[in-house]
């Protein structure tokens, strides 16, 4: 059951009446792997593309996928995948030591990739399109879920500091954006591990654990139990965006 019975539809109206300029409404699915939020924001992207221009903004780094080209490289490819996962890993973890330029770099192109498919969704609604988000950058948690790369660990190194410092910065710019609605998708460690077998389990835990906390500064969160049946999950999202569109 959706945990929204005192569902504010007047403070979510005032939150699309202040966006900037008015622009058309801005929704994002947040949660930990497995939650759904990728194939609720397809099919939802989809509905609403026949009553309104509608665009779906996927706001991850796309490193999966990245590495999985990596890994199909002849020879050398699956070697190479798990040396720059080990040090990213590494890098991402609070209190380690960021493992070197190269590393941190990396982290760092990714979360420009990002930036780069954030401006691009920002355009959209200027030009009048409607936009919903798989994800969304915040700023409260560091080293995952989609918050900066770099700022968790240390490091002594001058350019990587320099790094450090760009990167927040971009997320600070993209978490300065509220989303008119964010569907908060929540769930537990064993339904997630359920649904995706091939994630980390202690990574999904630790997902599912900080969900509650993310805060996105104040923007309107709808929180959505995402152990129900997909139907229902879908039905009870679809009768929310209605009242807003």
């Amino acid at each position: 059951m959706v945990s929204c019975k005192f569902f504010n539809f007047r403070k979510l109206y005032m939150s699309y009446q202040n966006s900037p300029k008015h622009l058309p409404p801005l929704i994002a699915f947040i949660g930990c792997d497995g939650s759904g939020k990728s194939t609720l924001s397809l099919e939802i992207t989809s509905a609403l593309s026949k009553i309104r221009p509608t665009q779906r903004c996927y706001l991850g780094q796309g490193s999966g996928n990245i590495g999985r080209r990596i890994r199909e490289i002849k020879y050398i490819g699956p070697i190479l995948d798990r040396v720059i996962e080990k040090k990213a890993t590494t890098a991402r973890k609070k209190g380690n030591k960021i493992p070197g330029v190269l590393t941190a770099l990396v982290i760092f192109l990714f979360s420009c990739i990002r930036y780069y498919n954030f401006k691009k969704m920002t355009k959209a609604r200027q030009n009048g399109v409607l936009v919903v988000t798989d994800r969304y950058p915040q700023t409260t948690i560091y080293g995952f879920y989609d918050g900066p790369g770099l700022s968790a660990a240390h490091t002594t190194n001058w350019f990587i500091s320099k790094l450090v410092q760009w990167e927040y910065k971009l997320y600070d710019r993209m978490a300065s954006v509220k989303p008119d609605i964010i569907f908060r998708l929540n769930i537990d460690v064993d339904t997630a591990f359920a649904r995706k077998q091939d994630h980390d389990y202690e990574l999904l835990k630790a997902k599912v654990e900080v969900t509650p906390k993310l805060s996105f500064r104040g923007a309107y969160i709808v929180d959505v139990d995402a152990t129900l049946p997909y139907e229902e999950v879908y039905q009870i999202v679809w009768n929310m965006i209605k009242d807003i569109i």
